[in-house]
């Protein structure tokens, strides 16, 4: 349950059209997390209470009522530990995804608005940012990502025409923060990717110095990641050059989307945990991977590392990670339904970047195995698959509610497979892409998006809203009932 996922205002800029559908919608985010979260906190306390209730009726009769009463409504109220996350950009993979892995195991995550948060055409308010933070409870640890506040996002970070004076002036509250409130910071930055950059030194000169924050004991973690490391790109050589002097407390890896939801697992799920990884082509892992430089097998060590987890080989493990990397669809998901009935399993589709295998998938659901994970992914690279996985996974292993686990791998489900497998292509064939920032557009994908459900895990989901937050077709938002 995000409380503080609230109704964009309607001050917004071209690209916030979506937050207008949002308001006259009813807020698709906000429900999608309100909704399995809600029924978490009623569930096991209305099960209990109508228990009491049964028993002291015979004693006491009606009259009991309005104590139970107040008693379901006092109890509902969270208890779990809180945590604030301020992510990368607004979009859902960087925004809701990390929120919703947060609620898995209970409390409330504060997160801001989407209108609060960068996107395509401009880039956050470092002073409203920091104001929303400053406003927000201090109970529980800081996710935070150093790019949106020093300058306004992912994109912004590779265009900025920030000094890296400026930069670290937007940061420097953040040291503030840690010493008042006691609370750890995780936080996260990124090298930017080619050719988009237009000033890596500047960039580096700020890595550098928080990289130092780090060490002096300012946040509890930073990672240091490369985003979209095509060949030629300097991050990989950047990252190893930093990695040198880097502090104990400083992870440096390929990274970018994901590392919001690694971060919410290190600090909502500390316990040691093991993790072994399964490849659908063996031979194949150990080939370097698009946008990360590095082979398969190494991605998925760090990714492990990032979240929590020790990778081992052989024995007995927490958890089973199966990497779907190429090969027979078919063999991949008997595969997996011979895993499930070993121990927990988690699936990382990682053979084609943003787009599901949709005969995978399709035959997890025959095999009704689709539910029994835990935890799903298959909507961008490799590095962004293994990651959400893997945090997912971390919390689910921490003891989900089973309503919020079900719900969001429902919601990993209508995202990962049914948009990035299927229905952005449909939408694409329908509409050319600059039409896709209209409300018509909008509402052309909500129907498109109609033929793939009901979606049935371990409820039964129906879509009651859809749209795209950027006015493109790469990603969608949604809003999906349990029924």
């Amino acid at each position: 349950m995000v409380g503080n996922i609230l109704p964009p205002t309607s001050h917004c800029g071209p690209l916030e059209q979506f937050s207008e559908l949002r308001v006259r919608r009813n807020s698709t985010a906000t429900r999608s997390i309100l909704r399995p979260a809600l029924c978490f906190a009623l569930a096991p306390l209305a099960k209990k209470l109508c228990h009491l209730f049964v028993k002291c009726s015979s004693l006491g009769g009606m009259r009991f009522l309005p104590l139970f009463a107040g008693l379901l409504l006092v109890s509902a109220l969270p208890q779990a530990r809180a945590q604030t996350i301020i992510p990368l950009d607004s979009r859902p993979a960087t925004r809701v995804l990390p929120a919703q892995i947060a609620g898995l195991t209970g409390g409330t995550p504060h997160v801001p608005a989407a209108a609060q948060l960068g996107n395509a055409a401009q880039g956050a308010d470092a002073a409203a940012l920091l104001a929303w933070l400053e406003a927000q409870p201090k109970d529980g640890p800081l996710v935070v990502s150093l790019d949106a506040l020093a300058y306004g996002g992912l994109v912004e970070s590779r265009r900025s025409p920030l000094t890296a004076e400026q930069a670290l002036a937007h940061l420097a509250p953040l040291k503030d923060w840690a010493a008042r409130s006691g609370q750890p910071v995780y936080a996260f930055i990124t090298l930017p990717r080619e050719p988009d950059a237009t000033d890596r030194a500047r960039n580096l000169a700020v890595v550098r110095e928080v990289m130092a924050w780090a060490g002096s004991g300012s946040f509890k973690e930073l990672h240091v990641t490369w985003d979209d490391a095509l060949k030629g790109s300097p991050a990989p050589a950047e990252g190893a050059e930093l990695a040198k002097t880097a502090p104990a407390n400083v992870r440096v890896y390929p990274g970018a989307d994901e590392v919001a939801s690694l971060l919410v697992a290190r600090a909502l799920a500390p316990v040691a945990q093991t993790v072994r990884f399964e490849y659908s082509d063996p031979k194949k892992a150990s080939q370097v991977i698009k946008y990360e430089g590095i082979p398969l097998t190494q991605s998925a060590q760090n990714h492990a590392e990032a979240s929590g987890f020790t990778v081992t080989e052989n024995g007995p493990a927490d958890l089973t990670v199966y990497v779907y990397n190429g090969g027979d669809p078919r063999q991949a998901a008997l595969r997996v339904s011979a895993l499930l009935r070993r121990g927990p399993v988690a699936v990382a589709d990682v053979n084609a970047v943003n787009l599901g295998n949709a005969r995978l998938w399709r035959d997890l659901q025959t095999l009704r195995q689709s539910a029994n994970l835990k935890a799903l992914a298959a909507w961008g690279t490799p590095g962004n698959n293994l990651g959400t996985a893997l945090a997912h996974a971390k919390l689910a292993l921490a003891g989900a509610d089973p309503v919020r686990q079900d719900a969001l791998l429902a919601r990993e489900y209508a995202n990962d497979v049914i948009y990035s497998g299927e229905l952005r292509a449909a939408l694409r064939k329908a509409l050319p892409e600059k039409e896709l920032n209209t409300p018509a557009a909008q509402d052309a994908l909500f129907k498109l998006a109609q033929d793939s459900f009901p979606l049935r895990l371990g409820n039964t989901y129906t879509l009651e809203d859809a749209a795209l937050p950027w006015g493109r077709s790469f990603e969608w938002d949604f809003d999906l009932k349990a029924n």
